[in-house]
C-alpha cells in the first residue's frame, strides 16, 4: 500500500507495559493482597488482569476471595504501584526512545492509562513536558476496551482520532484504539496480541521512528509476530 508522508496529528500511548515495565509491580501488589486473604495468586492470574479497568480487576479479586470492596481494593493496589513507581520509574527503554523522538518532533502526546490519576501523576511528574493530556481509568466511564478513553484523548487535543496513532501492549488496550479508529500499533510484552485487519504488531518499538509512525498511518501494516501472538 502506498503509504502518506504525513506525520500523526498526535501519538496516544498506554502506560501500564508499553511505556514502564509496570506489571510486574501489579502482580506483586495482588498476591500481596491475596495472599492477606489466604487466596493463591498465581503469576498467570496477574496476566489475565493486564490492560483491565481497575474495577474489572477488582472483581475478580473479589470473586476469587479477597473480602474487601472494589474501593479498597484498587486503593490498595494503586497505593503500592504509585509508591513503587516514584521510588523507581522502570521505562521501557524501546518506548522511551521512541516517544522522545516524537516529543523531538512536536507531535503532541497523550496518555491513555487505566491506571487512576494518581498513579498517572506519578509517572508523568518523571517525563513532565512529554504529555499534554492524560486520560485515567478514573475519568472515564467505558473503560478499554471500549474506545472511549482514545476517543476522550484526541478530543482533548483538538485533533481527529483517524490521524493519530495509538500504542498498546495488552489485548484490552489494542482492542480500545483499534475501536476507537486510531491507526494501532499493538508491542508484543507479557501478554500475546492477536492479529486484526490493519493493526500492526511489533516485538519492539526501537527503530520504529517518527518516520515510521506516519508509515503505519499513512496505511502501512508492520507484522513482526507473523503466527507468533
Amino acid at each position: 500500500m502506498n503509504e502518506k508522508a504525513t506525520l500523526p496529528a498526535a501519538v496516544l500511548w498506554d502506560m501500564d507495559g508499553t511505556l514502564i515495565d509496570s506489571e510486574p509491580y501489579w502482580i506483586a501488589a495482588e498476591t500481596e493482597l491475596a495472599r492477606k486473604f489466604g487466596v493463591g495468586w498465581t503469576h498467570e492470574d496477574g496476566l489475565q488482569l493486564v490492560g483491565n479497568p481497575l474495577s474489572v480487576s477488582a472483581q475478580i479479586m473479589i470473586d476469587r476471595g479477597v473480602a474487601l470492596d472494589p474501593d479498597e481494593i484498587i486503593t490498595y493496589l494503586l497505593g503500592r504501584v504509585t509508591a513503587q513507581v516514584r521510588q523507581r520509574t522502570p521505562w521501557m527503554d524501546d518506548a522511551r526512545g521512541l516517544l522522545d523522538e516524537v516529543v523531538s518532533a512536536g507531535i503532541p502526546c497523550a496518555l491513555v492509562t487505566m491506571s487512576y490519576t494518581m498513579l498517572a501523576e506519578a509517572f508523568v511528574s518523571r517525563a513532565p513536558d512529554a504529555f499534554a493530556v492524560v486520560v485515567t481509568g478514573d475519568q472515564v466511564t467505558h473503560g478499554k476496551p471500549h474506545p472511549e478513553p482514545y476517543l476522550t484523548a484526541a478530543e482533548r487535543l483538538g485533533v481527529d482520532i483517524a490521524d493519530c496513532v495509538a500504542i498498546e501492549d495488552s489485548p484490552a488496550g489494542v482492542g480500545s484504539a483499534y475501536a476507537s479508529g486510531a491507526a494501532t500499533i499493538g508491542v508484543r510484552r507479557l501478554v500475546p496480541i492477536e492479529p486484526r485487519p490493519g493493526l500492526s504488531r511489533v516485538r519492539s518499538l526501537a527503530g520504529l521512528g517518527v518516520e515510521g509512525l506516519g508509515r503505519i498511518l499513512g496505511g502501512e501494516v508492520v507484522d513482526q509476530l507473523g503466527e507468533d501472538t
